[in-house]
């Protein structure tokens, strides 16, 4: 490593403590009493599907980091070598987030009928090998595979990670692009198949083969910009000195590019089924533009398409930290509309709304995850200093 780069303090670690920590766990507070409420004031169903599209949502952040960090190592990309222990550290957090997620499934699923399909009227309207295939038992075998799968790969490559700072050469290197490698087909192929079964599933007399990509493209983008945000709080507090403007535009042109990705899925999807013009299959969206959700609808296609694209157009605002920073927040939220969209219509219908419920279970699983990476942060140095790449991605320019 050139001198020059000598005043760079890579042993550096995030100081967990004071005020952020303190209101982490206020919010995680603020999460459990508006969840409290909404079950004791008889709103028990509205309650559990927010906890399924926050659960849901967390968990797909934390497995967005390790699919961020997956591709890099595949194809060896030296850019982003001084920003991976933010992804790295979502991908620490994801088993927490998958277990979560299957209590939350598994209470639904047998608890309070939040799958039509398992109640004794719902498993009457499908073909047998339909009903096989959405079994409780399978269904939730299925997610426990699939969850435990990716927790594991989050574990193997943040173990080399630390390896690779303990000990210093290419062998934890090259170990992560081989479990990189092994991932990323995983991941590829099981996404969808969890995209159907936790979301796609509450509506079973529906499908679309688009849904998967339609949810990793979500997915994805809703990891970018977490990722971003964190990434720009923590240079704005002090740390990552190392990190400049051009890995932020190197961010900022993934989250626009992907957003544009995200939409390309998202009309096919409709314009296919609007073009088909077939009962069974337009009934999805045509509970989605009438009433309530219609606004919400139209909403959700401007917030996650048109924000990134009328703001992020130019090299400009890609550099600019503050307009990243703001249009990554809007795709959060915008997100977090999207998954509602999924999830409501087609569950509660006239009976869902936005209130305590939903603000305090946001605050609550948005404080939980600021937490558990905050925590995970700060137990390892905030670069990965004998990365073989580092050197590059020290003098990055675009």
């Amino acid at each position: 490593m050139g001198a020059h780069h000598h005043s760079y303090n890579f042993s550096e670690k995030f100081d967990f403590s004071g005020k952020v920590k303190t209101l982490s766990i206020v919010g995680i507070i603020i999460g459990i009493i508006a969840v409290a409420f909404g079950f004791l004031t008889g709103h028990s169903e509205r309650t559990f599907l927010n906890l399924l599209l926050m659960s849901y949502y967390f968990t797909c952040v934390c497995a967005a980091g390790v699919f961020f960090c997956a591709i890099q190592f595949v194809a060896q990309a030296g850019w982003s070598a001084a920003l991976l222990r933010v992804p790295q550290a979502f991908g620490k957090v994801l088993p927490l987030a998958s277990i979560i997620l299957l209590i939350v499934v598994a209470s639904g699923l047998f608890s309070h009928n939040l799958y039509h399909w398992n109640t004794p009227e719902g498993s009457e309207e499908f073909s047998p090998s339909k009903s096989f295939y959405l079994s409780p038992i399978f269904f939730l075998v299925r997610i426990v595979l699939f969850l435990g799968a990716y927790s594991i790969f989050a574990g193997i490559l943040t173990k080399a990670s630390v390896n690779e700072d303990l000990h210093g050469g290419l062998n934890s290197y090259k170990r992560s692009i081989k479990y990189s490698a092994i991932f990323l087909v995983i991941f590829g192929f099981t996404t969808p198949v969890w995209a159907f079964d936790t979301i796609m599933s509450l509506e079973a007399n529906w499908f679309s083969t688009m849904f998967g990509w339609y949810n990793f493209a979500a997915m994805w983008v809703s990891g970018l910009a977490a990722i971003t945000v964190t990434l720009i709080l923590l240079k704005k507090a002090g740390y990552l000195s190392w990190i400049n403007d051009n890995h932020f535009h190197n961010l900022g042109q993934f989250v626009f590019g992907f957003s544009i990705f995200w939409t390309y899925i998202w009309f096919a999807q409709f314009l296919l089924i609007y073009y088909a013009n077939m009962p069974e299959e337009t009934v999805y969206f045509y509970k989605r533009l009438e009433g309530f959700y219609m606004p919400l609808f139209w909403l959700n296609l401007i917030i996650n398409f048109m924000s990134p694209v009328l703001i992020l157009m130019s090299r400009d605002a890609k550099r600019k930290r503050n307009m990243l920073l703001f249009v990554c927040i809007i795709l959060l939220c915008g997100h977090w509309l999207d998954y509602y969209m999924m999830i409501m219509p087609g569950t509660l219908g006239d009976a869902a709304g936005f209130g305590i419920i939903e603000i305090g279970t946001i605050v609550g699983f948005v404080s939980l995850f600021a937490f558990t990476v905050m925590a995970s942060l700060s137990k390892l140095s905030l670069a990965p200093k004998n990365h073989p790449f580092l050197e590059e991605s020290l003098n990055h320019q675009i």
